[in-house]
């Protein structure tokens, strides 16, 4: 009897389990940190290499180790707009203060001088919660 009642409180206690894990899976939780993203989309003069352009855009990385209260960044285009820009990087900053840094920083500067002759137009913005 003792044995019977171990088993099927095990045995509940397994299927109440499964029962939270099935109900978290169900449930999509979004976050919404409190960091700034910098966005920006680049549109390369023509006749610009396909080096230039990779160089241009692997010089944010080397700025982004350079300039404090830069979290992450993202280098990789997957999909442009407008349709005929080029390329598209994001920057996510720890808060506000650092993405108001990061604009007349030196190593931004820097960056910016290497390829702005390249470039023919950007778009940009900033989001937060």
């Amino acid at each position: 009897m003792k044995r019977n009642l171990i088993s099927a409180a095990m045995a509940l206690t397994l299927f109440a389990g499964g029962v939270l894990v099935g109900q978290q899976s169900k449930t999509h939780v979004v976050g919404q940190p409190h960091t700034v993203i910098h966005f920006v989309s680049l549109k390369f003069r023509s006749g610009v290499s396909d080096a230039e352009r990779e160089k241009a855009i692997a010089g944010i990385k080397t700025m982004a180790t350079q300039i404090p209260g830069i979290k992450n960044i993202w280098l990789k285009t997957i999909r442009v707009q407008p349709q005929d820009f080029n390329a598209v990087f994001a920057i996510e900053f720890v808060n506000q203060d650092a993405a108001d840094d990061y604009r007349d920083h030196p190593a931004h500067a820097a960056w910016e001088k290497q390829y702005i002759s390249i470039r023919d137009n950007s778009l940009s913005g900033q989001a937060t919660n």
